[in-house]
């Protein structure tokens, strides 16, 4: 057997009641930052979740072989105070994972300050298997198309918010209101669910146009005022409502609000299917939806998990 300075251990050569047991103590004597590769015949998934219950979210686990006739897993023992990213800030560093997590319906934009442990809790989603998928993900490359958001300063992005995604909402929204109101009356009869689709749709029309009103009226030039005071290294300007941590609260509940009323739409429509009977108003209809829904995360992404930190850290610099 190898020795524990070795940071490998091959599990077959273990008694089966001696396994579990042995890779702990292995485990609990790295220090910090270290690993521990374990090698076994099986997917040894059991003990990720053993690990996780009885140590705490300390370790990071990759697997470097996969089957089918052996596995190798790398166990990282976390330095303190070190703690997994949330899912916001996982798509702030790369935009390629929004993908996965919109695969796997979870909420990286109005509900983004989860990690992916807490998320795939709350959604029983077998944690392990998106950890690898995210793995894999890093070793694909970047998108052309990928826009390099968080080199922006906060100002330019604001500016790109509103001539962007404030534009679209604007553009967008009241069509969705009208087809929503004429699909409910034609169609809501037989598709009951329609009619609350709607209800739904005014509610987001609402919400939206008071929202977009007041980060361009209140939070942006406020933002436009930290970046120029920053610029000139000045101290920043005094403001009604003392810090921007204020109304940036105030923006992210209303992003949530949108967000959860955008979710139940989709669960109503069972995720935009058409029915049989469904005309081409319908189809438009569902397919708006689902447009506005992609580009809201995007834009909400890009308000909650870029812009307002870099604007609560100048803040902070400033004062």
């Amino acid at each position: 057997m190898q020795t524990i300075a070795d940071k490998t251990l091959d599990v077959t050569l273990l008694e089966p009641r001696m396994k579990h047991p042995t890779i702990f103590q292995y485990f609990d004597e790295l220090p910090e930052g270290a690993a521990l590769t374990i090698h076994n015949d099986h997917d040894p998934k059991p003990l990720y979740y053993q690990l996780l219950g009885e140590r705490g979210n300390v370790f990071t686990w990759e697997y470097l072989e996969q089957g089918p006739v052996w596995w190798k897993v790398k166990i990282t023992k976390r330095v303190s105070g070190e703690m997994d990213e949330t899912l916001g800030q996982l798509v702030a560093k790369d935009f390629r994972k929004a993908q996965l997590f919109k695969k796997y319906g979870l909420d990286f934009c109005c509900g983004g300050k989860k990690t992916l442990k807490e998320a795939c809790l709350e959604k029983g989603l077998e944690v392990t298997r998106i950890e690898q998928e995210l793995q894999q993900a890093d070793q694909l490359p970047a998108g052309s198309n990928a826009l390099p958001y968080n080199d922006w300063s906060p100002a330019f992005l604001a500016d790109f918010i509103v001539n962007t995604h404030h534009s679209y909402v604007r553009k967008n929204l009241p069509d969705i209101v009208a087809y929503a109101d004429k699909v409910s009356k034609v169609h809501g009869g037989r598709h009951p669910e329609l009619l609350e689709v709607w209800k739904l749709v005014e509610e987001v029309n609402q919400e939206m146009m008071a929202h977009l009103v007041k980060e361009e009226k209140v939070v942006f030039p406020y933002i436009h005022e930290l970046s120029a005071a920053k610029d000139r290294k000045e101290s920043a300007l005094a403001a009604e409502f003392g810090t921007v941590q204020q109304p940036i609260n105030m923006m992210e509940m209303e992003h949530e609000v949108v967000g959860q009323q955008l979710a139940s739409i989709r669960e109503l429509t069972n995720n935009f299917t058409l029915p049989e009977d469904a005309c081409a108003s319908y189809s438009l209809l569902y397919r708006m939806l689902d447009d506005f829904e992609n580009d809201l995360h995007l834009h909400v992404h890009l308000e909650n998990n870029i812009l307002f930190p870099k604007a609560l850290s100048i803040e902070k610099k400033l004062n």
